[in-house]
């Protein structure tokens, strides 16, 4: 089965089905009109760019900001903006003269998440855990250089971790990066690493410190911990996940702050959870269990 392609400005990487090889990237320039030819709708790609524009927590967003975040010519920001605006996937507020995504954009991405089986199946699994531990307990993906939560599950404590769906966390230094990169085959990480570390040889040296220590630690345990790699305060312990099926890896960290967090809990008690919770994930992919899934995503 074929495997997942994440796309990014320099190409594109393809995650192969069963942590198979990589296909060869192929160079583009999203404002590289002679590229049309080469399988590349350069419209769609602009277009693709506007709405990755805005994050989450953002404030409506003008033409001019969507410039200086895309690099697009103005004229070109303009005309998406018109066309977005039309098919309901931004929201023109007159007022302002600024603009949100619309309803067509969230009706895609909870499309998106409802029909993805590891995000609906493991919610009650992450409950459960989040419940027993006290922490939060999250699901994400790649997207660029970035994870991007797509299921978070907090416990009733107040001090857990406040971040939600479309949160965004780096790749080379979070818990969750680094959870997911150590699930990787050592081609797809590489790749990862020609396009998306640091240029700077001090941040650089950091990151790949930070990834060998992980890999290190998941080829000894089974599962990361990252104690304040990313925020001084938050710790994580991860596990990666690659569904058998084909689908795009995934990653899952449990995160707190110290107080809910320590060596002796990640040791004894979350990292083997998480490991449990992976066993239980893939058998119910697979069908060879059974557990009510009512959770609303």
């Amino acid at each position: 089965m074929l495997g997942a392609i994440y796309r990014h400005a320099g190409g594109r990487i393809r995650f192969g089905g069963n942590g198979g090889q990589l296909r060869k990237r192929t160079k583009f320039d999203p404002n590289d009109d002679t590229l049309n030819g080469e399988g590349f709708s350069t419209s769609l790609v602009r277009g693709l760019q506007i709405l990755r524009a805005f994050g989450s927590g953002d404030p409506p967003l003008g033409n001019l900001d969507l410039m200086e975040r895309t690099g697009l010519p103005k004229a070109t920001v303009s005309r998406l903006t018109y066309t977005l605006s039309a098919l309901g996937y931004l929201v023109y507020d007159e007022a302002l003269r600024r603009y949100s995504l619309g309803t067509a954009s969230v009706s895609l991405g909870y499309t998106a998440l409802s029909s993805n089986p590891v995000v609906h199946v493991s919610r009650p699994l992450m409950h459960a855990l989040a419940r027993e531990t006290g922490a939060a307990v999250a699901l994400a993906g790649l997207e660029q250089n970035e994870m991007v939560y797509l299921s978070n599950c907090r416990s009733e404590s107040l001090v857990t971790l406040r971040l939600n769906l479309g949160s965004r966390l780096p790749l080379w230094n979070s818990g969750m990066g680094l959870a997911f990169l150590v699930g990787l085959t050592d081609d797809e990480r590489d790749e990862l690493k020609r396009n998306f570390l640091p240029k700077n040889r001090v941040e650089r040296a950091e990151m790949i410190k930070l990834l060998d220590d992980a890999l290190a630690q998941y080829a000894r345990l089974g599962y990361i911990t990252a104690f304040g790699t990313w925020q001084r305060h938050i710790r994580a312990v991860g596990i990666p996940f690659r569904p058998r099926d084909g689908s795009p890896p995934v990653a899952f960290t449990c995160g707190g702050i110290a107080e809910i967090i320590d060596s002796k809990s990640a040791r004894q008690k979350i990292g083997p959870a998480l490991m449990d919770l992976r066993e239980k994930l893939e058998s119910l992919l697979e069908g060879r269990n059974n557990i009510a899934i009512g959770d609303e995503i």
